[in-house]
């Protein structure tokens, strides 16, 4: 059993913003899969149970801010009894540009607050993880960048991305994560 989180921060205000885009992909996974997601008022979030195949997974949604997604994470691993090496985070990267994607395991949070958070939280950093460009051609800080909304000329390359990610995600479930890796960072 997998669990899936989506990072991001709660409201109608950070819907769009790149910031948001692991919580973007996660939405339009459950879509995809047909899941439901409900309010999980013990950890704060919007939580899915659905299965491809065989697999299960959980799809899951902090409803804390970004920095704090931990407070989240933690209670859920620790109440599916899901190990770190079965736990899938999609978060922003300012340091990717945008229109593209790699998926890591066992990495320092490069300073990103919603890793750490979950770092602290796992008392690992041995777990997945989707880190999806969101930089600018020309480079901005990530404090200026992070809560931006797409330009329009953008949002055809944040699709195309997303995109690669959701069947990415299919088949990290269906066939595993190595499998997954190979894939998605060969593009």
């Amino acid at each position: 059993m997998y669990l899936i989180i989506g990072l991001g921060n709660p409201g109608e205000k950070y819907d769009n913003t790149r910031h948001n885009i692991g919580r973007a992909i996660v939405e339009a996974f459950a879509k995809k899969v047909g899941a439901s997601f409900s309010p999980n008022k013990k950890w704060n979030a919007l939580a899915a149970e659905s299965k491809l195949g065989k697999e299960k997974f959980i799809l899951l949604m902090p409803e804390t801010f970004m920095n704090k997604s931990g407070n989240a994470v933690g209670p859920a691993a620790r109440f599916y009894k899901i190990k770190p090496a079965s736990v899938i985070v999609i978060h922003d990267d300012s340091d990717i540009e945008l229109g593209r994607g790699k998926l890591s395991f066992n990495k320092s949070s490069a300073g990103h607050k919603g890793v750490e958070s979950i770092i602290r939280a796992l008392k690992t950093q041995s777990f997945w993880r989707f880190r999806i460009g969101i930089q600018k051609k020309r480079r901005v800080e990530a404090e200026k960048l992070v809560l931006q909304k797409f330009a329009p000329a953008e949002i055809k390359t944040a699709a195309k991305v997303i995109k690669k990610t959701l069947l990415a995600l299919e088949t990290l479930v269906a066939k595993g994560t190595e499998t997954a890796m190979n894939a998605y960072n060969a593009q």
